[in-house]
């Protein structure tokens, strides 16, 4: 307690003392400098007072000028209209029917049917369509006693779907055809053989179809075939073909690869009318399998296809085989523009003969045949095409060609011996002979749009034929041409019309011997006359809708052949109507 008792005295006293000194003490004066750095505002800077005088000789001075206006009222009636835009008259877009009939009636009994439909699905990614057509007459020719009817009647119906990189579709077709062997002439044959040829053939055929196309894959299309085609003599054959394509970008060029799957077989239940006893059938079975590899070359007006086409040919019947190699060179080249093109080629390919297509090509043909494939060991050709005028085109072309096993049709011979159910057999059907021909031929066509309502085009063609056999080039002509034009009157007449001319040909007359080989049958050579034939149509628009027609065909009434004993039907006219509607 002691100790605590001096400490606190001495601090009262220290504060004692430190008091009175603040109140006595005088601690002087003393002068502070306090230092800032210069910051001037817009109030500090010197000002210009007045306005420079400008002294210059060259500066003109003001004059002064004293003017006035004297206004004089003027009396109008004008008053102004609000303006209006001036607007661009429209062309109504057509309207689109998606379904069309057409029917019409002439001498002959000719008949005419066509009726077709589409409908399209999701906003016209799909479609789909039928189709019905129809052909027919059932008029006689005074130059035969047998029956000349015909009926051709198809039906269609086919689905395709787009979407954006792909494109697929079928097709399902059905045909039936009727046409009568009527080639034998009045006074030919007694009445009680006539009563006793049953002459009329039909032909029948079922197919379906379907076909893929890629945008970005080097897989570019696909193409199937299959057809299944008979006739009323228990006569049948069977199609496939399978047709792939492949494109191969290169750098700059492209590399195209065609392949293709080829099969054919059929049967025939009657032999060749060569032989004078019907005691064996006629098969075959054909199979092709080829590739054709192709490259592309662009250079500014030239275009050119380098290739070749390969191709393994099989007769799978009698177990023969065979490799083929093919040119496949095509190429363009612009000389003037669009005025001069020149174009040439070289290709050659091992084609398919099949009974269908023979059928389609002639009709009378017998239900007897050899089928063979046709080897085109080439074509070479040369060309030019372009535009003469505006609306002047020309295309003038030269080629030579050699085919082994050409097809040629001739009649088959008179085999009175036979006896098969249906009536082919009198000289009034035609067979297939094969012969090896060299072709040089010339073609030229011109057309011509002498505006854009009339359109006019002629074209003509001449050949020369080297056969094997020294043989004529049976029934094909060495002078073809044809003319066509059509003509848009206004808007609601409209007119075409087409004439052709097929010159002479030649074909073989023959009787059946037993016991003879057919080289030996008594046979003539005949030459069929050259012939010309005129068609026309003219029509009429009530509207969009609907519309009648007439056509007229063979107007010069020749009855020329168009194959030897088969004359045509005279002047023919026949009136119809058209409508389109929505469905």
């Amino acid at each position: 307690m002691y100790k605590n008792s001096y400490i606190i005295s001495i601090l009262f006293l220290s504060l004692w003392g430190t008091v009175s000194a603040q109140e006595t003490d005088d601690i002087g004066t003393e002068t502070v400098t306090v230092v800032k750095p210069y910051s001037p505002t817009v109030s500090d800077v010197f000002k210009i007072k007045s306005n420079p005088n400008l002294n210059d000789s060259i500066v003109l001075q003001k004059k002064k000028i004293n003017y006035s206006i004297f206004s004089v009222p003027v009396a109008s009636t004008f008053t102004p209209a609000k303006g209006k835009a001036s607007r661009v008259k429209k062309t109504p877009a057509p309207t689109l029917y998606n379904s069309y009939a057409s029917v019409g009636l002439g001498n002959f009994n000719n008949a005419l049917v066509d009726l077709y439909t589409s409908r399209e699905f999701n906003r016209g990614e799909d479609l789909l369509d039928f189709g019905l057509s129809h052909h027919s007459s059932r008029g006689a020719i005074e130059t035969t006693p047998l029956d000349a009817d015909f009926y051709n009647t198809k039906f269609d119906v086919s689905y395709a779907r787009k979407d954006r990189d792909m494109e697929w579709g079928g097709s399902i077709g059905l045909q039936h055809q009727l046409y009568n062997w009527y080639g034998i002439e009045n006074g030919a044959f007694d009445d009680a053989t006539v009563a006793s040829i049953d002459e009329r053939q039909n032909y029948f055929s079922a197919q379906a179809k379907a076909h893929l196309n890629l945008e970005d894959s080097f897989f570019k299309k696909g193409n199937i075939l299959l057809r299944r085609f008979w006739d009323a003599t228990e006569s049948g054959e069977n199609r496939v073909v399978i047709n792939p394509t492949i494109e191969l970008p290169i750098t700059e060029e492209l590399i195209t690869i065609n392949t293709k799957l080829d099969y054919v077989s059929g049967n025939f239940k009657n032999a060749s009318l060569n032989n004078t006893v019907n005691d064996t059938e006629i098969d075959y079975s054909h199979f092709q399998a080829s590739i054709n590899p192709s490259l592309l070359i662009l250079r500014d007006d030239l275009t050119l296809n380098l290739g070749a086409n390969l191709v393994y040919g099989m007769d799978t019947e009698n177990s023969d085989s065979n490799f083929y190699i093919y040119p496949a060179v095509t190429a363009s080249y612009r000389l003037l523009d669009e005025a001069v093109i020149a174009y040439g080629g070289l290709e050659g390919e091992l084609k398919q003969n099949s009974y269908y297509d023979f059928v389609q090509e002639n009709p009378y043909v017998s239900p007897t045949l050899t089928i063979q494939p046709t080897d085109q060991q080439y074509e070479g050709y040369l060309g030019l095409k372009g535009q003469l005028l505006s609306n002047v085109g020309y295309n003038i072309k030269g080629s030579y060609a050699a085919e082994n096993r050409k097809p040629l049709f001739f009649l088959n011979p008179q085999n009175l011996i036979r006896t098969d159910e249906k009536g082919y057999f009198y000289g009034n059907s035609f067979q297939v002979f094969y012969d090896d021909v060299k072709t040089l031929g010339i073609f030229g066509e011109l057309n011509i749009d002498v505006n854009r309502n009339f359109t006019l085009g002629i074209n003509a063609e001449f050949y020369d034929y080297d056969t094997e056999t020294d043989n004529p080039a049976w029934n094909l002509p060495s002078i073809k041409g044809s003319l066509f034009m059509d003509y848009q009157i206004d808007k609601q007449w409209y007119f075409g019309a087409n004439l052709f001319y097929v010159g002479e040909r030649d074909d073989l007359i023959s009787n059946a011997l037993a016991n003879t080989p057919p080289n030996l049958f008594p046979s003539t050579v005949v030459t069929l006359d050259s012939f010309f034939d005129a068609n026309a149509h003219v029509g009429y628009r009530f509207n969009e809708q609907l519309s009648i027609f007439v056509k007229a065909s063979n107007i010069a009434n020749n009855d020329y052949q168009r194959w030897a004993n088969f004359r045509v039907q005279g002047f023919q006219a026949l009136a119809g109507v058209s409508y389109k509607f929505d469905f």
